[in-house]
C-alpha cells in the first residue's frame, strides 16, 4: 500500500536513525580531537598532581630516617611511576634541579637526551595550552623531526627541588579519531539497514490492530454491528478499540431507535392515510344512509301539503311512511354516536359482577314479538345461574345486536340458538341462526361500519351496518375476543366473558 502507515513508520524511524547517526558522526568529526586535548590535559594534570604527591610522601620518609636527603627513589615509588606512565600512555622524566643528574626512573638519562627534551620544550612550534605558573605549563609542540605532534607538561615538583617533564603523543589521539569514525560509519550503514528490516517488521504490530478496526468501521458502515474488538491493551489502541465498541452499540441502539421511530411514523401514517379514508367513506355512508329516508320524509311531506290524497287513509298512512323513516335516523344517529363514545374512550367502563344468564333471558323477553311476527323457533336451555365480570349495560348492548341480527338474518328452518359454554376461567356466548354462510372474503369485513354483505335485504330490514360495529368496539373496551363463524345450516356470532377477576 503505497501510503501504508507501517511503510510511513519504517520510513521516518529509518531517517531518525540515519540522522542520529550522521550527528554522532559530524560531531566526533568535529570535537572529538578537541575533546581528546581537553581529557590529555586532564591525564596529564592528573599525573603530575599524582607524581607530586608521591614525591612528597617519599621525600617525607627521608626526612624522618637517618640518613636526611634523597639521592634516589625507592622501587615503591618507581613501580607506581611505571604503571602509570604505561596505563596513560605517558613518558615521564624527572630531573634533579642542582646538578640535573638523572634519577633513577624511568631508566638511565643522559644530560644529551635530557637537553634534547628541553630544547623540544622550548620549540618556537608550540602553543601553551594551560599555565600553572607556581607548578607547570602545558604546551602543544610539534617536532619537526619526526613530524609529530605532542602534548608537553614541564614544571617542578612542590619541594621545587626536582623538575618534572611529562610527555603524550597526540598523533594517536587523530588516528583513533579516525578509525572510531570510519568505525561509525560502517556501524551506521549496518545498523541503519538492520534496523529498517526490524522495523518493517515490528511496525507489523502497531498496524494490525489499526486495521482490525478499520475492518470494524468498514462493517458497522454497513450496519453490522455484531463484530466487537477484542481489548487486550491498556495503550492508545485499546482505548479506541474501547470507543469503537461503545460507539458500535450506541450506533447500533440509536438506528433501533430510529428504525421503531419510523415504523412508528409509518403506521401513524397510514392510519392517519386509514382515518381520512374511513372519515371520506363515513361521511359517504352517512350521506348515503340519511338520502333515502330524507327523500322519502321530504316526498311524502311534500304530499300532505299539496293534499295529494284527500282521503284519511293516505294521509294516515303518508304520516306513518314519516315517523318510521325518522325513527330509522333516529337509530342510526343514536348507534352512531354511542360507536364513536365507545371507540374514543368517552364511555365509562364500569367492571361488576352479574348473572349473564339472566341478560340473556331479558334481551330474549324483550325482542319475543319479533320471534312471533317472522316465526323463528328459539333454543335456549337456561342454565344455572353464570356470574361474569363486565360493563352490564355493553354486554347487554352486545346480546341486543347479535339476537337483532340473527332475527334480520334468519331464513330456512327459522331456528335461532343461544349457547353458553365455559371454557376455564371464561364462558362463551354464541347465538346461531339457520340461513346462509357468510362469504369469506366478506368475515374480516362485517365489523366495519356501514359494510353491508347483502345491501338490499339489509335495506329491507332498516339495517345501517353499525350493530357489528358497536359489538366489536364494546368487546375491545373490555379486552375480550368476538368472533363470527359459518356453520353447516348457518352462521354463529360469539363473545367471551371472565368469570373470575
Amino acid at each position: 500500500m503505497k501510503h501504508s502507515i507501517r511503510v510511513r513508520i519504517t520510513a521516518v524511524l529509518t531517517v531518525l536513525t540515519i540522522f542520529t547517526i550522521f550527528l554522532c558522526w559530524l560531531i566526533n568529526q568535529t570535537f572529538l580531537v578537541d575533546y581528546y586535548m581537553y581529557s590529555k590535559t586532564k591525564t596529564l594534570e592528573e599525573a603530575y598532581e599524582f607524581v607530586d604527591q608521591l614525591y612528597q610522601n617519599e621525600y617525607k620518609d627521608v626526612k624522618d630516617s637517618d640518613e636526611g636527603n634523597l639521592d634516589s627513589i625507592s622501587d615503591d615509588v618507581a613501580l607506581a611511576l611505571e604503571k602509570l606512565g604505561s596505563n596513560k600512555n605517558l613518558s615521564i622524566y624527572i630531573f634533579d634541579i642542582d646538578d640535573l643528574q638523572p634519577l633513577k626512573y624511568p631508566q638511565g638519562l643522559t644530560i644529551k637526551q635530557y637537553n634534547q627534551i628541553k630544547d623540544l620544550s622550548e620549540s618556537t612550534h608550540r602553543k601553551i595550552i594551560k599555565n600553572e605558573k607556581n607548578q607547570y605549563q602545558i604546551y602543544k609542540v610539534y617536532d619537526e623531526r619526526t613530524d609529530t605532534n605532542n602534548l608537553n607538561l614541564v614544571g617542578s615538583l612542590s619541594d621545587k627541588e626536582q623538575q618534572i617533564f611529562i610527555l603524550t603523543n597526540l598523533e594517536s589521539m587523530n588516528e583513533s579519531a579516525h578509525i572510531a569514525n570510519k568505525f561509525l560509519a560502517y556501524v551506521g550503514v549496518a545498523v541503519t539497514c538492520i534496523g529498517t528490516m526490524i522495523m518493517f517488521f515490528i511496525s507489523k504490530s502497531f498496524t494490525k490492530p489499526i486495521l482490525e478496526l478499520s475492518d470494524i468501521a468498514k462493517k458497522m458502515s454497513d450496519l453490522d454491528f455484531d463484530v466487537k474488538y477484542p481489548v487486550s491493551r491498556n495503550d492508545e489502541i485499546g482505548q479506541l478499540g474501547t470507543s469503537i465498541n461503545i460507539l458500535s452499540e450506541r450506533l447500533e441502539e440509536t438506528i433501533s431507535e430510529l428504525k421503531t421511530a419510523n415504523n412508528e411514523l409509518k403506521t401513524d401514517i397510514e392510519n392517519k392515510i386509514q382515518i381520512d379514508e374511513m372519515r371520506t367513506e363515513f361521511l359517504s355512508n352517512v350521506t348515503h344512509e340519511l338520502k333515502t329516508p330524507i327523500a322519502l320524509i321530504q316526498g311524502y311531506a311534500e304530499g300532505l301539503k299539496d293534499n295529494v290524497n284527500d282521503d284519511e287513509e293516505s294521509k294516515e298512512f303518508y304520516c306513518d311512511v314519516i315517523v318510521d323513516e325518522a325513527m330509522k335516523m333516529n337509530n342510526m344517529v343514536k348507534k352512531l354516536l354511542s360507536l364513536n363514545q365507545i371507540e374514543y374512550g368517552n364511555n365509562q367502563v364500569n367492571m361488576e359482577r352479574f348473572d349473564i344468564v339472566a341478560v340473556i333471558k331479558s334481551v330474549l323477553a324483550a325482542t319475543e314479538l319479533f320471534f312471533q311476527q317472522k316465526n323463528v323457533v328459539l333454543h335456549f336451555e337456561e342454565p344455572d345461574p353464570i356470574y361474569v365480570w363486565a360493563d352490564e349495560y355493553m354486554v347487554e348492548e352486545v346480546v341486543t345486536n347479535y339476537i337483532s341480527n340473527a332475527l334480520n338474518h334468519v331464513s330456512g328452518q327459522n331456528i335461532i340458538e343461544v349457547k353458553l359454554i365455559q371454557r376455564e376461567e371464561v364462558v362463551r356466548i354464541a347465538v346461531f341462526n339457520t340461513g346462509d354462510n357468510i362469504p369469506e372474503e366478506d368475515i374480516d369485513n362485517i365489523w366495519i361500519k356501514f359494510y353491508k354483505v347483502d345491501k338490499a335485504r339489509t335495506r329491507e330490514y332498516g339495517g345501517n351496518g353499525i350493530g357489528l360495529s358497536i359489538v366489536k368496539a364494546i368487546m375491545n373496551s373490555l379486552n375480550r375476543e368476538c368472533g363470527v363463524v359459518n356453520r353447516q345450516a348457518g352462521v354463529e356470532f360469539w363473545f367471551e366473558l371472565d368469570t373470575k377477576i
